[in-house]
């Protein structure tokens, strides 16, 4: 297999791998909202902003799996993880805990490659700048 269909190839079962997280993730949250909600208010965070975070990991999901705006996208979904796993998974006394801290430490990882390299030919890439030849 030629190494430029490989790399294409590669980058997109990485966004679909992703994405799939994140679009379940959102979804799952849609099944159980109270439940979701009570969870964040009981570590501090303000319920209100469930709606959002559903809406980050749906859309923004689609949207790496598509490549389209991947790199804002990546960078929102970086930070996005980061944050909540600091928040959601510091309680290093538990296993489970630092297993979790220590996966989503990967995934932040994960964006940020995405964010430098960028989604590959097989993409969408709206909104990206497109390089052409000079004369």
């Amino acid at each position: 297999m030629h190494s430029k269909t490989l790399s294409n190839l590669s980058l997109l079962a990485g966004r679909a791998m992703l994405a799939a997280m994140f679009i379940s993730a959102g979804f799952s949250k849609i099944g159980a909202y109270a439940g979701t909600q009570a969870y964040m208010e009981s570590v501090g965070v303000p319920g209100l902003l469930l709606p959002a975070v559903i809406a980050l990991e749906i859309v923004g999901g689609f949207a790496v799996l598509a490549g389209i705006q991947t790199s804002i996208t990546a960078l929102l979904l970086a930070g996005f993880t980061l944050v909540a796993t600091i928040i959601f998974h510091s309680d290093f006394s538990q296993q489970i805990q630092t297993i979790m801290f220590s996966k989503n430490i990967a995934i932040t990882g994960a964006f940020l490659l995405l964010y430098a390299h960028g989604p590959g030919d097989w993409s969408i890439k709206f909104g990206s700048r497109v390089r052409r030849a000079t004369a």
